[in-house]
């Protein structure tokens, strides 16, 4: 799998994201809509190296980290120890569409688009009624995807290389409007011991969903749409807004 060839360079190519802002923005719609005292158990899904399960960790929260890569749930493990914060973490090696949990949680996050990934029909469907079931009533989904316009403008057809000590990736993307999918061909370059280089080829999709797609799943998923914002500030969003940011309410009876 593509993350499992890039887990020890994600952090460096990411690099350019604050976990500390976006968690305060996490905090802010928690804050503003969690109505049963401040909430304790946590869900990160798709947490990859665990940034933001650490970030929300050092907050006070229980996390419970679910990736389908083990070797970014490695670099999670050893991340979240050297923090300080490995004895509030619960990692689970599982597909986000097939996730099984001990109980309940108050809240689930997912970061960095890992929904758009779900490109099968069903898929988003499925990763939601799980994760209404494992939320507790007036539980809080807050994530992110990406919308038409990182789809369109960002990714198109367009290459991108990125390089970190040790490592290259070309990255090769290919948008295709009709379906509404974009793949990705990825070439990484790893340093060996003797300084000869490694290749690596891996392809992997990601799916572009609409605002309307996301509020119908959630509706008939049992949600109820607390809002969609294209930034920290509470814009609201479109399909033109890069990222979307979606925080929705766990209604049971």
């Amino acid at each position: 799998m593509m993350y499992d060839l890039l887990a020890s360079v994600y952090d460096e190519i990411n690099g350019d994201i604050s976990y500390p802002e976006w968690a305060d923005f996490i905090e802010r719609i928690i804050s503003d809509n969690y109505t049963a005292g401040k909430p304790e158990l946590v869900l990160d899904l798709g947490c990859g190296t665990g940034s933001m399960t650490i970030e929300l960790a050092r907050r006070g929260y229980d996390m419970t980290g679910i990736d389908l890569s083990p070797e970014m749930l490695d670099v999670a493990r050893e991340r979240a120890e050297e923090a300080g914060v490995g004895d509030k973490m619960l990692w689970l090696c599982q597909d986000m569409t097939e996730f099984e949990l001990y109980g309940t949680v108050d809240v689930a996050v997912s970061c960095l688009d890992c929904l758009n990934h779900l490109t099968e029909d069903g898929e988003l469907k499925k990763c939601l009624s799980l994760v209404h079931n494992y939320l507790i009533p007036d539980g809080l989904f807050i994530f992110d995807i990406n919308g038409r316009a990182k789809f369109e403008n960002i990714y198109a057809s367009n290459s991108y290389v990125m390089e970190t000590e040790g490592a290259m990736c070309v990255w090769q993307n290919d948008y295709d409007p009709e379906e509404e999918l974009c793949g990705f061909y990825i070439t990484l370059f790893s340093e060996r011991d003797d300084g000869t280089y490694e290749r690596y080829d891996e392809e992997q999709c990601e799916r572009m969903y609409t605002l309307d797609t996301v509020k119908r799943l959630l509706g008939e998923e049992g949600f109820e749409l607390i809002g969609a914002y294209s930034d920290y500030s509470l814009t609201p969003a479109t399909d033109e807004s890069e990222r979307i940011y979606v925080a929705a309410r766990c209604i049971k009876e």
